[in-house]
């Protein structure tokens, strides 16, 4: 296997992973309930995936101020 003769400056490393980005992340409403989720996901936030309750989602009490 070739060895590369000489070393490659940082400059030169660098202009090469300039187009190492990170991809935004797509996000689909749930048709349940109108919340952002990942598409191909359970919604966290009712539970609802392909129009059935896969998870049942507990609803978190607030506490009362004293």
């Amino acid at each position: 296997m070739p060895l590369p003769k000489q070393r490659h400056s940082k400059a030169r490393g660098r202009k090469r992973r300039t187009h190492w980005k990170i991809a935004k992340t797509s996000l689909a409403p749930c048709p349940q309930c109108k919340q952002p989720k990942l598409p191909h996901r359970v919604c966290g936030a009712c539970g609802y995936y392909n129009g059935k309750q896969v998870i049942e989602i507990k609803v978190k009490e607030k506490k009362k101020k004293r």
